[in-house]
């Protein structure tokens, strides 16, 4: 069996090299990703992990393995930021306060069969002053990224407390993505 990402992400797909697999080739899914009215946070980023799977052709002798991972403080979906004043704003609403990511992962095997996991990892900012919102902003690290932050860049110095999956929060729970693809068929 071949490993197909339907990432193109690279965090994802260090993630998996951390663990030894090298997906054979990585296909960008073409989907939409706004959440539904009313849609919870952890409903869709299970939704949004299994449609990009699904929008990825596979072969007989593939598999397919997609992810998403969304920050919800509440029940609201904190998505990449828009521009710097959404990211301000995200930022404003996560300082001093513990938010969940989930980070959810869905394996397509050869039996066609949909298979997914979903991390849950609670995360606490400390409370943020306006010059380190500030200083945030200016370094572009959290524009395109879910709740607008990179937990593995200068963001992780924020971070006074995480219970979980720090991969979860990076973009790929390697824990949960080894344990689907296993069961999957893919030999690690």
């Amino acid at each position: 069996m071949k490993l197909v990402l339907a990432s193109t992400s690279p965090r994802r797909l260090d993630l998996l090299r951390r663990i030894g697999i090298e997906p054979a080739r990585v296909a960008a899914p073409d989907i939409d990703e706004d959440p539904l009215p009313g849609e919870l946070p952890r409903p869709y980023v299970l939704r949004i992990a299994i449609a990009k799977a699904m929008a990825v052709e596979r072969a007989a002798d593939e598999i397919v393995l997609a992810g998403d991972t969304t920050v919800a403080v509440g029940r609201r979906i904190l998505a990449k930021p828009e521009d710097e004043a959404d990211l301000r704003r995200m930022l404003a609403l996560l300082s001093g306060r513990r938010h969940h990511c989930y980070s959810a992962v869905c394996a397509i095997g050869a039996d066609g069969k949909a298979r997914t996991r979903i991390s849950d990892t609670i995360v606490a900012f400390k409370r943020l002053t306006a010059q380190e919102i500030d200083w945030y902003v200016a370094s572009g690290e959290g524009m395109g990224k879910a709740g607008g932050y990179a937990i593995q860049g200068k963001a992780e110095a924020f971070v006074r407390f995480l219970s979980g999956s720090h991969s979860g929060v990076v973009g790929l729970p390697v824990f949960e993505t080894r344990a689907l693809l296993l069961s999957a068929g893919l030999a690690i």
